[in-house]
């Protein structure tokens, strides 16, 4: 990447070095298009015989001249988060003297993975390459050269002196202004290429039976299926149990149909497992593995090649996810963590299609409310539903707007978690709509209810297998 400005200090160096050479450098001119080796500048204005050694002395001066006078640009600790939040990794290949380089990354705390110096134009492939890189920024033609000669996307920035025209002569896919736009650029470059790469994969398929919530994952994966496949090839099924609320069943059916394909309704008994109803750490393992055993005969008499799940990339790096690993087992494919498509990537193209899931907040199973080590039953399941049900028409007829909420089953005692902005305004302990909340979870079926003040936290009764 083009991170830092090194023009002034490049200049700092060259009226020192001339200096003591006794040269007066046209240091304006030699700093315009900063990129080309040193050894090249130096060229044009001493004797062959002098330049090895005027470089010798440049880069020992570089560090207590160039360092502290030459600032990061604009957005260049924006960009590196945007590729750390990708989880990518971060390569500096540069034309410049590696220890000075490092020293500047380390000056400028700038998030980088690996350092490669000395390297020139064309000569930057074999780094690009070794170290897997993928997209180049860069603010000189060589750079474009570089990028081009290792099949890499090259992204050219204005803040090096060359021009638009000159940038896009020497083929250069994007042009930006600056590094702020970068992240946004990166974005939608990364979002492209996994949709693409969906689609892809979901053409080599054939044909699917899409594991189907009505969450975000799985409407998109649907989506996505329809628009490669068509129709006729594709369909969703949905397990019919005790742990999916009732609420959430015509919503996704409807939208479903909308698609065109075929919903398939199948009913699963997880409840009959044991290691389900017992509700130790791994649960979902034998929730999972009961969808999916239900799912693939279902799939073959219906003539579908695969059963997929809307599993996405974010979450095969969650740490315990051992229903991944039932249906993993079973041979259910993962076509969106497959293509890299992380949470928000989901969300951005459900956006972007105009599903109405794009913003639909997560919506676990019933059980997941049930902490771990009481046994799930049908009771405990249909008092958290109905406990949810009444906050919600609660807080409707008060008209407070509620995104997120969960009702925790902690034996006999209930626990309300909900957007944590709440809890500072009308749901603040001690108001009257808080009692309330707190009477009509009582009245759901427990005994004993608390408002929790961490408000909602995605997974909250993980903490207990910590």
């Amino acid at each position: 990447m083009t991170l830092i400005d090194t023009a002034p200090g490049f200049r700092d160096v060259l009226r020192v070095l001339g200096a003591e050479l006794g040269v007066d450098f046209p240091v304006e001119e030699m700093t315009a298009k900063l990129g080309p080796p040193l050894d090249l500048l130096l060229a044009d204005h001493l004797p062959e015989a002098e330049i090895g050694p005027a470089g010798d002395r440049f880069r020992a001066l570089y560090p207590d001249h160039a360092i502290t006078s030459v600032p990061a640009f604009p957005g260049a600790h924006d960009a590196l988060a945007a590729v750390r939040r990708h989880r990518g990794r971060t390569l500096l290949v540069t034309g410049k003297y590696p220890a000075n380089a490092r020293l500047h990354v380390e000056h400028l705390d700038l998030d980088i993975d690996h350092v490669e110096g000395w390297v020139w134009g064309v000569g930057k492939a074999e780094a690009l390459l070794r170290e897997g890189a993928s997209v180049y920024v860069g603010d000189h033609v060589h750079d474009v050269e570089g990028a081009l000669a290792a099949g890499v996307t090259s992204v050219s920035v204005l803040t090096g002196g060359c021009t638009r025209e000159e940038l896009e002569a020497a083929g250069t896919h994007v042009v930006l202004d600056d590094l702020t736009d970068f992240p946004a650029w990166l974005d939608e470059h990364l979002l492209d290429l996994r949709l693409a790469a969906l689609e892809a994969d979901l053409r080599e398929r054939g044909s699917l039976l899409v594991a189907y919530s009505g969450g975000a994952d799985s409407a998109l994966l649907l989506a996505a299926a329809v628009r490669a496949l068509g129709p006729d090839r594709v369909a969703a099924a949905t397990g019919y149990s005790d742990s999916l609320p009732q609420a959430e069943r015509d919503p996704a059916r409807s939208f479903a149909e909308s698609l065109g394909v075929p919903v398939l309704t199948p009913r699963t008994h997880e409840m009959e497992r044991e290691g389900y109803r017992a509700n130790a750490g791994d649960r979902c393992f034998f929730c999972k593995a009961e969808l999916i055993d239900v799912l693939t005969p279902l799939a073959a008499e219906h003539g579908y090649a695969h059963v997929a799940t809307g599993t996405n990339a974010d979450d095969t790096v969650a740490g315990f996810r051992p229903g991944i690993r039932a249906a993993a087992e079973r041979g259910a494919v993962t076509p969106l963590a497959d293509a890299g498509l992380s949470k928000a990537q989901v969300r951005e193209a459900s956006r972007r299609w105009g599903l109405p899931t794009w913003d639909k907040p997560a919506a676990a199973c019933l059980s997941s409310r049930v902490a771990y080590g009481i046994e799930v039953t049908p009771h405990r399941l249909a008092r958290v539903e109905r406990a949810e049900a009444a906050v919600r028409t609660l807080l409707a007829e008060a008209g407070v707007a509620v995104r997120d909420l969960r009702v925790r089953d902690l034996g006999e005692r209930g626990s309300v978690e909900l957007d944590a902005a709440l809890l500072a305004g009308p749901l603040a302990p001690g108001s009257a709509l808080a009692e309330q909340l707190l009477d009509v979870v009582r009245r759901a079926g427990f005994d004993t209810v608390e408002l929790d003040p961490r408000g909602f936290r995605s997974g909250s009764l993980n903490d207990a297998l910590r």
